[in-house]
């Protein structure tokens, strides 16, 4: 039998593949192994920011604390955006996965696109928020759209009346830090709270642009130094609670509170 020489050219060579099937095994395996906890961060950090908006998370909250307290105040519901219903029978729905699958979403034109998303999901994934005596006093529903250099994702809170914003949050985005990326500012969110979404005839009203607070019952300041991303969440607040994704949704619950 030949001597194996790993100092030749072919010895290099087997090593170094050798090398990277051990390294691929290795990552392949941490990859599978980290799934689970990787998936279970995912979900705690979107029960904090549900939570959060919806006014219910301490300041000191322990990491552990969060599944209890979503457990005993929230409950989610699939809705069909086109009939604004509740759906029955979906199981670990995926907003994200479903915009990019044909079947489970649908093309948005053009015209109608003011958040800059092209496709949606046909469901949303909505969070009804219950007090001590089993009712809703609040919803909050998921929004995201284009700003300057990235898709903006969020929670908007709103009161049993369907219209009212309670508060809003923007968890997830690549703004630029001290300017778009403001939308995160606490202070900055506060000033949604008490407007309406919708106007008397039920569309979407909300405008965020300079001065737009002199409109004392749908304005928001746009922020300074960040117009195109401010234009971003003042698109992405006119489509999803529009006709075309959370508006049939809205005026079900606005039937029923009557």
């Amino acid at each position: 039998m030949a001597k194996f020489n790993k100092d030749s050219v072919g010895g290099t060579i087997t090593v170094v593949v050798l090398l990277s099937l051990v390294c691929a095994l290795i990552v392949a395996g941490s990859a599978v192994l980290l799934k689970p906890t990787q998936e279970e961060q995912k979900a705690l950090d979107k029960q904090k920011n549900i939570l959060s908006v919806a006014g219910l998370l301490p300041q000191d909250t322990k990491s552990s604390e969060i599944k209890d307290i979503y457990a005993k105040n929230i409950e989610a519901k699939i809705v069909d955006l086109q009939t604004g219903e509740y759906v029955e029978g979906v199981t670990n729905f995926d907003a994200k996965a479903a915009a990019k699958d044909p079947e489970q979403s649908v093309k948005i034109q053009p015209e109608q696109d003011k958040a800059g998303i092209r496709t949606r999901a046909k469901y949303a994934e909505v969070y009804l928020v219950k007090d001590s005596e089993n009712k809703v006093n609040q919803i909050v529903l998921p929004i995201y759209g284009t700003g300057l250099w990235s898709v903006m994702y969020g929670f908007v809170s709103v009161e049993p009346d369907a219209n009212t914003i309670k508060g809003i949050t923007f968890y997830d985005h690549g703004e630029t830090p001290g300017l778009g990326g403001e939308i995160e500012n606490p202070r900055w969110q506060q000033n949604f709270v008490g407007k309406k979404l919708q106007n008397e005839q039920g569309q979407s009203a909300i405008i965020v642009a300079k001065g737009a607070s002199a409109n004392k019952d749908h304005g928001i300041d746009g922020l300074s130094g960040a117009t195109l991303t401010s234009k971003g969440v003042d698109g992405t607040f006119k489509y999803w609670f529009g006709e075309n994704a959370f508006g049939p949704y809205l005026a079900k619950l606005k039937a029923r509170a009557n």
